[in-house]
């Protein structure tokens, strides 16, 4: 059994079909999917699903291009989510330079009061980082995270990058961008993480893995695909990956 430890059931493209979805990964082999928060909806929205569905838990946090939106009281609203029994991360959260939806220093501040939470709750924490790498760990390092439980969800740097990352403490999470032909330097980054710090992921409805890339709308079942692909790479039979890679993620998210 797999468990898909980033999936937005609460996007518009899945939510409306979500018994369906989780349905469906069931019958995939996936039997717990940590549904991610972007913005208060979506964090709402993943308590809502928390509580209906058995195999799902959630996290609650503002993603940075939502950042220039967080009204004043968010961190309070954040606060009493995560005091939920089956909300289990705060994320996701971090910086995003490649869009730069939201201004930088606004994405820079909304990051570090998140981290600051995550550190007065002891709270797991689901980072987002595009083109924004070193700004992310100086942040991270500034907040004293180190040594906390984090996870850089669907990672793509490149083997430099994941060793920072290795050695702050953190744990590296995989999407279906993993499984592309054009992601060598992230297939390295596979083959360097620690088999005790590694997640998969689907990033659903995006980012479909290969050999299903056309499909327009990702879902948990497919996080099957970039496992099997990951395994192969680790040069593990794909049955103890895993469950390496479940046991990683029910201890970090303290799953029941």
């Amino acid at each position: 059994m797999l468990i898909d430890t980033h999936a937005h059931l609460a996007h518009g493209k899945l939510r409306p079909q979500v018994e369906a979805v989780l349905a469906r990964a069931q019958e995939a082999g996936v039997s717990r999917v940590i549904c991610a928060a972007a913005d208060l909806r979506e964090t709402e929205a993943a308590l809502e699903f928390s509580a209906r569905f058995e195999g799902v838990y959630g996290t609650a946090g503002v993603h940075p291009h939502e950042a220039k939106e967080a009204p004043n009281n968010y961190l309070a609203r954040l606060e009493a989510i995560l005091a939920k029994p089956k909300c289990v991360a705060v994320g996701e959260i971090g910086l995003d330079y490649h869009y730069d939806f939201s201004p930088r220093n606004e994405q820079r501040r909304v990051f570090a009061e998140q981290l600051g939470l995550a550190r007065r709750l002891d709270a797991p924490i689901v980072v987002h980082t595009r083109e924004a790498f070193d700004d992310t760990m100086a942040i991270l390092a500034e907040s004293g995270a180190a040594g906390q439980r984090v996870v850089f969800h669907s990672f793509t740097g490149d083997p430099a990058e994941a060793r920072r990352a290795l050695d702050f403490g953190a744990t590296l999470s995989f999407s279906g961008i993993a499984t592309f032909a054009s992601a060598e330097e992230i297939r390295a980054a596979v083959r360097l993480a620690p088999a005790e710090r590694i997640f998969v992921e689907t990033d659903a409805p995006f980012l479909s893995p290969e050999p299903v890339r056309s499909m327009r709308i990702n879902e948990p079942a497919n996080v099957v695909h970039t496992a099997r692909r990951l395994a192969e790479l680790r040069g593990e039979a794909f049955e103890a990956f895993a469950e390496q890679t479940t046991q990683n993620a029910v201890r970090f998210f303290q799953l029941s």
